[in-house]
């Protein structure tokens, strides 16, 4: 994957046992989410500003290994697919350490109006800023 974030494990992300709370890789997954929109134009409180947001509607997860207090992951972030009203992306986090994939994920997020919360269109602006990335186009 291209896009990547360096996310240093704290206490805060690990249960008792100092392992990463199984919930906590999709914080680092909505950071470097948040990052890779960024990175390519998008400013989610410009986005806001247009009256639009995403919001998540499906996310598949699967563990694999786990990472430990302060280990260093790599969090990736790309697109999958793309179609007018959704984006689905690809994610993963590996331990920076020894390159050990750790865990991958797919997240869609679907682009909702802010003051209705019903589906809405993509920008052509957004739309096309993600085309220029995606892995994969579905439209």
């Amino acid at each position: 994957m291209g896009f990547e974030i360096p996310v240093r494990v704290y206490i805060e992300d690990t249960d008792a046992g100092g392992i990463v709370f199984y919930g906590n890789y999709l914080r680092f997954f909505e950071r470097a989410r948040t990052d890779f929109l960024r990175s390519v134009g998008i400013e989610q409180s410009s986005t806001i500003e247009a009256n639009l947001i995403f919001v998540v509607r499906h996310v598949s997860v699967d563990y694999k290994l786990p990472a430990r207090l302060d280990d260093i992951l790599s969090v990736s972030c790309a697109v999958k697919t793309i179609r007018p009203m959704r984006v689905v992306f690809r994610q993963s986090a590996t331990r920076s350490s020894d390159g050990a994939n750790l865990v991958n994920g797919e997240v869609e997020v679907v682009a909702v109006s802010v003051d209705t919360l019903k589906p809405r269109a993509l920008p052509e602006k957004l739309l096309n800023a993600l085309k220029m990335t995606v892995e994969s186009t579905d439209v």
